[in-house]
Protein backbone atom coordinates (compact mmCIF):
# COMPACT_ATOMS: atom_id res chain seq x y z
CA UNK A 1 0.00 0.00 0.00
CA UNK A 2 1.23 3.10 -0.91
CA UNK A 3 1.37 5.06 2.86
CA UNK A 4 3.94 8.21 3.51
CA UNK A 5 6.69 7.76 5.77
CA UNK A 6 7.39 10.13 8.43
CA UNK A 7 9.97 10.61 10.83
CA UNK A 8 8.93 9.98 14.37
CA UNK A 9 8.59 13.44 15.35
CA UNK A 10 5.97 14.32 12.87
CA UNK A 11 3.69 11.61 14.71
CA UNK A 12 4.12 13.66 18.50
CA UNK A 13 1.98 15.48 20.13
CA UNK A 14 3.80 19.05 19.40
CA UNK A 15 3.48 19.79 22.88
CA UNK A 16 4.55 16.96 24.95
CA UNK A 17 7.90 16.34 21.98
CA UNK A 18 10.24 13.17 22.27
CA UNK A 19 12.27 13.45 25.73
CA UNK A 20 14.18 11.79 28.34
CA UNK A 21 14.04 11.43 31.65
CA UNK A 22 15.51 12.63 34.94
CA UNK A 23 19.46 12.83 35.32
CA UNK A 24 19.85 12.83 38.82
CA UNK A 25 17.00 10.70 40.39
CA UNK A 26 18.70 10.68 44.12
CA UNK A 27 18.36 8.39 46.97
CA UNK A 28 15.11 5.69 46.71
CA UNK A 29 12.29 7.58 48.26
CA UNK A 30 9.93 5.17 49.82
CA UNK A 31 6.53 6.55 48.74
CA UNK A 32 7.78 8.85 46.68
CA UNK A 33 7.22 9.11 42.45
CA UNK A 34 8.01 6.13 40.13
CA UNK A 35 10.40 6.43 37.38
CA UNK A 36 11.13 3.81 34.83
CA UNK A 37 14.77 2.80 33.70
CA UNK A 38 15.65 0.68 30.85
CA UNK A 39 16.74 -2.26 33.45
CA UNK A 40 12.99 -2.19 34.26
CA UNK A 41 11.47 -2.79 30.87
CA UNK A 42 11.29 -6.39 29.25
CA UNK A 43 11.37 -6.92 25.21
CA UNK A 44 8.01 -7.84 24.64
CA UNK A 45 5.87 -7.22 28.08
CA UNK A 46 6.65 -3.85 29.27
CA UNK A 47 7.45 -3.17 33.59
CA UNK A 48 6.42 -6.54 34.88
CA UNK A 49 6.97 -5.44 38.50
CA UNK A 50 5.43 -2.46 39.79
CA UNK A 51 6.54 -2.87 42.25
CA UNK A 52 10.15 -2.87 42.20
CA UNK A 53 10.59 0.66 40.51
CA UNK A 54 12.88 3.10 42.01
CA UNK A 55 11.10 6.18 43.49
CA UNK A 56 12.40 10.30 43.87
CA UNK A 57 11.12 12.64 45.60
CA UNK A 58 7.99 14.46 44.04
CA UNK A 59 10.84 17.66 44.11
CA UNK A 60 13.00 16.08 41.51
CA UNK A 61 10.21 14.94 40.13
CA UNK A 62 8.73 18.13 40.12
CA UNK A 63 11.77 19.58 38.29
CA UNK A 64 11.07 17.21 35.25
CA UNK A 65 7.63 17.23 34.59
CA UNK A 66 8.88 17.98 31.02
CA UNK A 67 9.32 13.88 31.34
CA UNK A 68 6.12 13.15 33.42
CA UNK A 69 3.88 10.14 31.45
CA UNK A 70 0.57 9.89 31.34
CA UNK A 71 -1.80 6.28 30.75
CA UNK A 72 -1.25 5.43 26.90
CA UNK A 73 2.06 7.06 26.03
CA UNK A 74 5.16 5.27 24.87
CA UNK A 75 8.35 4.78 26.52
CA UNK A 76 11.51 3.80 24.43
CA UNK A 77 14.81 2.32 25.75
CA UNK A 78 17.61 4.55 24.87
CA UNK A 79 20.51 3.62 26.90
CA UNK A 80 23.06 0.67 26.40
CA UNK A 81 20.08 -1.67 26.38
CA UNK A 82 18.16 0.68 23.45
CA UNK A 83 14.75 -0.45 21.66
CA UNK A 84 12.50 -2.20 24.07
CA UNK A 85 8.79 -0.26 24.25
CA UNK A 86 5.91 -0.25 26.11
CA UNK A 87 2.74 1.77 26.61
CA UNK A 88 2.23 3.37 29.96
CA UNK A 89 -0.58 1.16 31.59
CA UNK A 90 -2.81 3.18 34.60
CA UNK A 91 -1.14 1.87 37.24
CA UNK A 92 2.30 4.40 36.08
CA UNK A 93 -0.02 7.41 35.04
CA UNK A 94 2.20 10.19 36.41
CA UNK A 95 5.16 8.40 36.74
CA UNK A 96 9.07 9.43 35.65
CA UNK A 97 11.65 8.57 33.16
CA UNK A 98 15.31 8.52 33.65
CA UNK A 99 18.21 9.63 31.25
CA UNK A 100 17.88 6.08 29.53
CA UNK A 101 14.81 6.43 28.67
CA UNK A 102 12.15 8.54 26.41
CA UNK A 103 8.35 9.14 25.87
CA UNK A 104 7.10 8.83 22.90
CA UNK A 105 3.14 10.42 23.41
CA UNK A 106 1.55 9.96 19.88
CA UNK A 107 0.15 13.13 18.54
CA UNK A 108 -3.79 13.51 17.12
CA UNK A 109 -4.65 11.17 14.23
CA UNK A 110 -1.91 9.07 15.36
CA UNK A 111 -2.98 5.59 17.22
CA UNK A 112 -0.28 4.51 20.40
CA UNK A 113 -0.68 0.90 20.04
CA UNK A 114 0.07 1.13 16.38
CA UNK A 115 2.91 3.17 16.91
CA UNK A 116 4.15 0.74 19.60
CA UNK A 117 3.93 -2.16 17.18
CA UNK A 118 5.41 0.35 14.07
CA UNK A 119 8.64 0.55 16.51
CA UNK A 120 9.47 -2.85 16.59
CA UNK A 121 9.37 -3.88 13.10
CA UNK A 122 12.45 -4.32 11.04
CA UNK A 123 12.88 -0.64 9.57
CA UNK A 124 13.06 0.89 13.26
CA UNK A 125 15.32 -1.55 13.95
CA UNK A 126 17.98 -1.63 11.16
CA UNK A 127 17.48 2.36 11.50
CA UNK A 128 18.54 2.13 15.22
CA UNK A 129 21.49 -0.41 14.65
CA UNK A 130 22.68 2.04 12.10
CA UNK A 131 22.39 5.28 14.30
CA UNK A 132 24.43 3.52 17.07
CA UNK A 133 26.58 1.65 15.01
CA UNK A 134 30.63 2.69 15.73
CA UNK A 135 29.55 4.41 19.06
CA UNK A 136 31.47 3.39 21.95
CA UNK A 137 28.70 4.27 24.62
CA UNK A 138 25.91 2.67 22.80
CA UNK A 139 22.98 4.56 23.48
CA UNK A 140 19.95 5.62 21.14
CA UNK A 141 19.82 9.43 21.35
CA UNK A 142 17.19 11.40 21.04
CA UNK A 143 17.60 13.29 17.92
CA UNK A 144 17.66 9.50 15.90
CA UNK A 145 15.09 8.48 17.88
CA UNK A 146 13.00 11.50 16.74
CA UNK A 147 14.47 10.79 12.84
CA UNK A 148 13.36 7.05 12.99
CA UNK A 149 11.04 6.58 9.49
CA UNK A 150 7.41 5.54 10.21
CA UNK A 151 4.89 4.27 7.39
CA UNK A 152 1.79 6.49 8.71
CA UNK A 153 -1.39 4.66 7.40
CA UNK A 154 -4.75 5.98 7.66
CA UNK A 155 -6.10 6.20 11.05
CA UNK A 156 -8.94 3.73 10.09
CA UNK A 157 -5.91 1.29 8.44
CA UNK A 158 -3.94 2.20 12.26
CA UNK A 159 -6.56 0.81 14.59
CA UNK A 160 -7.17 -2.61 11.94
CA UNK A 161 -3.42 -3.46 12.13
CA UNK A 162 -3.11 -3.07 15.75
CA UNK A 163 -5.71 -5.08 16.43
CA UNK A 164 -4.54 -7.63 14.53
CA UNK A 165 -1.53 -7.33 15.76
CA UNK A 166 -2.80 -7.63 19.32
CA UNK A 167 -4.37 -10.70 18.70
CA UNK A 168 -1.60 -13.08 16.35
CA UNK A 169 1.31 -11.83 18.28
CA UNK A 170 -0.52 -12.59 21.80
CA UNK A 171 -0.81 -16.24 19.56
CA UNK A 172 3.06 -16.37 19.10
CA UNK A 173 4.10 -14.92 22.21
CA UNK A 174 2.23 -18.12 23.66
CA UNK A 175 3.39 -20.19 21.93
CA UNK A 176 6.98 -19.45 22.75
CA UNK A 177 6.20 -19.04 26.14
CA UNK A 178 5.13 -22.70 25.94
CA UNK A 179 8.69 -22.98 23.94
CA UNK A 180 10.18 -21.71 27.22
CA UNK A 181 8.72 -23.78 29.56
CA UNK A 182 9.86 -26.96 27.69
CA UNK A 183 13.40 -25.75 27.75
CA UNK A 184 13.19 -25.35 31.66
CA UNK A 185 11.29 -28.75 32.02
CA UNK A 186 14.56 -30.28 30.07
CA UNK A 187 17.05 -28.29 32.09
CA UNK A 188 15.28 -29.61 35.41
CA UNK A 189 15.24 -32.97 33.43
CA UNK A 190 18.74 -32.68 33.34
CA UNK A 191 19.94 -32.07 36.90
CA UNK A 192 18.09 -34.73 37.69
CA UNK A 193 19.92 -36.66 35.61
CA UNK A 194 22.50 -35.56 37.17
CA UNK A 195 21.69 -35.60 40.67
CA UNK A 196 20.37 -39.08 40.84
CA UNK A 197 23.69 -40.66 39.13
CA UNK A 198 25.66 -38.41 41.77
CA UNK A 199 23.66 -39.39 44.61
CA UNK A 200 23.07 -42.71 44.28
CA UNK A 201 19.58 -41.84 45.78
CA UNK A 202 21.26 -42.61 48.79
CA UNK A 203 19.37 -41.54 52.06
CA UNK A 204 20.17 -40.89 55.74
CA UNK A 205 18.94 -44.43 56.42
CA UNK A 206 21.28 -46.13 54.02
CA UNK A 207 24.11 -43.83 53.05
CA UNK A 208 26.73 -41.84 55.03
CA UNK A 209 26.69 -37.47 55.26
CA UNK A 210 29.25 -35.96 52.38
CA UNK A 211 29.27 -32.85 53.94
CA UNK A 212 26.74 -30.65 51.73
CA UNK A 213 23.48 -29.46 51.78
CA UNK A 214 22.59 -30.05 48.57
CA UNK A 215 23.63 -34.37 47.99
CA UNK A 216 23.18 -34.57 52.08
CA UNK A 217 23.93 -38.53 51.56
CA UNK A 218 25.69 -41.27 49.10
CA UNK A 219 26.11 -44.44 49.48
CA UNK A 220 28.00 -45.98 52.23
CA UNK A 221 30.45 -48.09 49.91
CA UNK A 222 31.37 -44.63 48.22
CA UNK A 223 34.82 -42.54 48.98
CA UNK A 224 34.60 -38.55 49.80
CA UNK A 225 37.37 -37.19 49.15
CA UNK A 226 38.97 -33.77 47.88
CA UNK A 227 39.31 -32.99 44.03
CA UNK A 228 42.92 -33.14 44.35
CA UNK A 229 43.26 -36.59 45.30
CA UNK A 230 42.11 -37.61 41.79
CA UNK A 231 42.81 -34.59 39.96
CA UNK A 232 46.22 -32.16 39.01
CA UNK A 233 44.49 -28.67 38.37
CA UNK A 234 46.16 -25.64 36.61
CA UNK A 235 45.33 -21.85 36.19
CA UNK A 236 46.32 -20.36 32.76
CA UNK A 237 48.57 -17.89 32.08
CA UNK A 238 47.88 -13.93 32.70
CA UNK A 239 47.11 -11.95 29.78
CA UNK A 240 49.93 -9.69 29.02
CA UNK A 241 48.83 -7.11 26.18
CA UNK A 242 52.46 -6.84 25.06
CA UNK A 243 52.58 -10.13 24.02
CA UNK A 244 49.19 -9.72 21.84
CA UNK A 245 51.51 -9.27 18.65
CA UNK A 246 54.81 -10.56 17.13
CA UNK A 247 56.00 -13.72 16.21
CA UNK A 248 55.06 -17.00 18.19
CA UNK A 249 51.58 -16.21 18.24
CA UNK A 250 49.27 -18.88 19.89
CA UNK A 251 45.92 -19.84 19.50
CA UNK A 252 43.96 -19.23 23.55
CA UNK A 253 40.75 -20.11 25.78
CA UNK A 254 39.00 -17.61 27.33
CA UNK A 255 35.96 -17.87 30.09
CA UNK A 256 34.04 -16.74 27.22
CA UNK A 257 34.89 -19.96 25.06
CA UNK A 258 33.27 -22.20 28.09
CA UNK A 259 30.05 -23.16 28.42
CA UNK A 260 28.41 -25.76 29.95
CA UNK A 261 29.77 -29.17 28.33
CA UNK A 262 30.51 -27.17 25.34
CA UNK A 263 33.85 -25.01 24.10
CA UNK A 264 33.46 -22.85 21.41
CA UNK A 265 36.60 -21.34 19.08
CA UNK A 266 35.03 -18.67 16.90
CA UNK A 267 36.54 -16.04 18.70
CA UNK A 268 39.44 -17.30 19.96
CA UNK A 269 42.24 -14.30 20.96
CA UNK A 270 46.45 -14.95 20.51
CA UNK A 271 49.01 -13.97 22.37
CA UNK A 272 52.66 -15.42 22.49
CA UNK A 273 53.91 -18.15 24.47
CA UNK A 274 57.92 -18.92 25.42
CA UNK A 275 58.96 -21.94 24.57
CA UNK A 276 59.20 -22.78 28.50
CA UNK A 277 55.49 -22.13 28.53
CA UNK A 278 53.91 -24.07 26.29
CA UNK A 279 53.84 -27.15 28.23
CA UNK A 280 52.42 -25.66 31.64
CA UNK A 281 50.13 -23.67 29.42
CA UNK A 282 48.97 -26.29 26.71
CA UNK A 283 45.72 -28.05 26.80
CA UNK A 284 44.73 -31.41 24.68
CA UNK A 285 42.04 -33.41 23.98
CA UNK A 286 40.84 -34.56 27.24
CA UNK A 287 41.47 -31.85 29.49
CA UNK A 288 38.61 -30.24 31.39
CA UNK A 289 38.43 -25.99 31.17
CA UNK A 290 36.42 -24.97 34.28
CA UNK A 291 35.83 -21.46 34.66
CA UNK A 292 37.25 -19.38 37.48
CA UNK A 293 34.81 -16.12 37.86
CA UNK A 294 32.25 -13.93 36.48
CA UNK A 295 28.38 -14.40 35.93
CA UNK A 296 29.71 -18.48 34.61
CA UNK A 297 31.84 -19.68 37.18
CA UNK A 298 32.65 -22.85 37.31
CA UNK A 299 31.03 -23.88 34.47
CA UNK A 300 32.95 -26.27 32.80
CA UNK A 301 33.68 -28.32 29.15
CA UNK A 302 36.05 -31.02 27.96
CA UNK A 303 38.51 -29.87 25.56
CA UNK A 304 37.88 -32.12 22.31
CA UNK A 305 41.41 -31.04 20.76
CA UNK A 306 40.03 -29.61 17.69
CA UNK A 307 43.15 -26.76 17.56
CA UNK A 308 46.43 -28.13 17.65
CA UNK A 309 48.68 -26.34 19.52
CA UNK A 310 46.39 -24.61 21.80
CA UNK A 311 46.68 -22.67 25.41
CA UNK A 312 44.38 -21.09 28.15
CA UNK A 313 44.42 -18.07 29.81
CA UNK A 314 44.46 -17.54 33.94
CA UNK A 315 40.53 -17.38 33.75
CA UNK A 316 39.98 -20.94 33.41
CA UNK A 317 41.47 -23.71 35.40
CA UNK A 318 42.81 -26.91 33.36
CA UNK A 319 42.19 -30.13 34.93
CA UNK A 320 43.64 -33.29 34.28
CA UNK A 321 43.10 -37.22 34.82
CA UNK A 322 45.31 -38.51 37.90
CA UNK A 323 43.77 -41.58 37.76
CA UNK A 324 41.22 -43.89 36.46
CA UNK A 325 38.56 -40.88 37.73
CA UNK A 326 37.17 -39.10 34.17
CA UNK A 327 37.11 -35.83 34.16
CA UNK A 328 33.55 -35.46 33.38
CA UNK A 329 32.54 -37.38 36.78
CA UNK A 330 33.95 -33.77 38.15
CA UNK A 331 32.28 -31.60 35.37
CA UNK A 332 28.46 -32.99 36.11
CA UNK A 333 29.56 -32.21 40.03
CA UNK A 334 30.30 -28.99 39.29
CA UNK A 335 27.03 -28.38 37.26
CA UNK A 336 25.02 -29.98 40.04
CA UNK A 337 26.92 -28.19 42.84
CA UNK A 338 26.16 -24.61 40.75
CA UNK A 339 22.78 -25.08 40.50
CA UNK A 340 22.25 -25.64 44.47
CA UNK A 341 23.97 -22.23 45.11
CA UNK A 342 27.31 -24.16 46.52
CA UNK A 343 29.79 -21.39 45.25
CA UNK A 344 27.55 -18.35 46.03
CA UNK A 345 27.27 -20.29 50.01
CA UNK A 346 31.38 -20.00 50.10
CA UNK A 347 30.93 -16.08 49.74
CA UNK A 348 32.33 -16.02 46.17
CA UNK A 349 29.86 -13.21 45.06
CA UNK A 350 30.48 -10.53 47.40
CA UNK A 351 32.06 -8.94 43.99
CA UNK A 352 32.55 -10.76 41.37
CA UNK A 353 31.65 -14.60 41.56
CA UNK A 354 35.45 -16.38 41.51
CA UNK A 355 36.28 -19.94 42.17
CA UNK A 356 40.19 -20.31 43.11
CA UNK A 357 42.88 -22.73 42.45
CA UNK A 358 42.46 -23.46 46.20
CA UNK A 359 38.87 -23.64 46.27
CA UNK A 360 38.34 -26.23 43.59
CA UNK A 361 41.44 -28.43 44.90
CA UNK A 362 40.21 -28.93 48.12
CA UNK A 363 36.30 -29.29 47.10
CA UNK A 364 35.42 -32.84 48.41
CA UNK A 365 33.47 -34.91 45.91
CA UNK A 366 31.88 -38.48 46.35
CA UNK A 367 33.59 -40.99 44.53
CA UNK A 368 31.80 -44.28 43.47
CA UNK A 369 33.73 -47.56 41.88
CA UNK A 370 31.63 -47.48 39.01
CA UNK A 371 31.94 -43.88 38.30
CA UNK A 372 32.63 -44.60 34.62
CA UNK A 373 29.19 -46.08 33.94
CA UNK A 374 27.73 -43.47 35.37
CA UNK A 375 29.37 -40.57 33.62
CA UNK A 376 28.39 -43.03 30.11
CA UNK A 377 24.92 -43.02 31.78
CA UNK A 378 24.87 -39.38 32.46
CA UNK A 379 26.22 -38.68 28.39
CA UNK A 380 23.36 -40.71 26.92
CA UNK A 381 20.78 -38.64 28.75
CA UNK A 382 22.02 -35.68 27.43
CA UNK A 383 22.57 -36.71 24.44
CA UNK A 384 18.90 -37.25 24.24
CA UNK A 385 17.94 -34.24 25.80
CA UNK A 386 20.51 -32.18 23.37
CA UNK A 387 18.43 -33.03 20.77
CA UNK A 388 15.15 -32.04 22.06
CA UNK A 389 16.86 -29.02 22.98
CA UNK A 390 18.07 -28.48 19.08
CA UNK A 391 14.67 -28.75 17.86
CA UNK A 392 13.13 -26.47 20.42
CA UNK A 393 15.89 -24.19 19.80
CA UNK A 394 14.51 -24.19 16.64
CA UNK A 395 11.14 -23.84 16.95
CA UNK A 396 12.03 -20.64 19.14
CA UNK A 397 13.80 -19.39 16.52
CA UNK A 398 10.86 -19.77 13.74
CA UNK A 399 8.69 -17.68 15.99
CA UNK A 400 11.04 -15.13 16.86
CA UNK A 401 11.72 -14.91 12.73
CA UNK A 402 7.14 -15.04 12.07
CA UNK A 403 7.15 -12.60 15.21
CA UNK A 404 9.14 -9.84 13.42
CA UNK A 405 8.09 -10.42 9.93
CA UNK A 406 4.24 -10.31 10.38
CA UNK A 407 5.01 -6.73 12.39
CA UNK A 408 6.74 -5.55 10.14
CA UNK A 409 4.49 -6.44 6.64
CA UNK A 410 1.41 -5.47 9.15
CA UNK A 411 2.73 -2.15 9.78
CA UNK A 412 4.37 -1.28 6.38
CA UNK A 413 1.63 -2.57 4.45
CA UNK A 414 2.84 -5.00 2.71
CA UNK A 415 -0.24 -7.10 3.12
CA UNK A 416 -3.87 -5.93 4.16
CA UNK A 417 -4.73 -7.24 7.76
CA UNK A 418 -8.23 -7.54 6.45
CA UNK A 419 -7.63 -10.48 4.34
CA UNK A 420 -5.85 -12.28 6.72
CA UNK A 421 -8.47 -11.79 9.63
CA UNK A 422 -10.02 -15.39 10.39
CA UNK A 423 -7.05 -17.42 9.94
CA UNK A 424 -4.70 -18.32 12.37
CA UNK A 425 -1.00 -16.68 10.72
CA UNK A 426 1.21 -18.46 13.40
CA UNK A 427 0.65 -22.08 11.24
CA UNK A 428 3.79 -23.31 10.56
CA UNK A 429 5.82 -22.64 13.35
CA UNK A 430 4.74 -25.03 15.77
CA UNK A 431 7.15 -27.38 16.72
Amino acid sequence: MNWPVLPLKRLVDPARPVTYGIVQAGPDTPGGIPYIRPADMTAGFGVTDRSKLLRTTPEIASSYRRSTVTTGDLVVSIGPSFGKVMIVPGELDGANLTQGTARVAAAEGTNAQFLYWALQSTVTRQFWASSVSGATFRALNLEPLSRTPVTHAPLKEQLRIADFLNVEIARIDQLATTRNSQASALDERELAVIGDMLSGKATRDNGKPTGWRWLPYVPASWKIGPVYAYYRTELGKMLNADRASGDRQRSYLRNANVHWYRITTADMATMHFDPSETQRYSVRAGDLLVCEGGAGVAEAAVWDGRIEDCYFQKSLHRVRKDGPLPVEWLMFWLRLAKSCGVFEADGNISTIPHLTGEQLREYRIPIPDDAQDRVEKINRALAVMGSARARLKQAQGLLAERRQALITAAVTGEFDVSTASGRNVTDGVHA
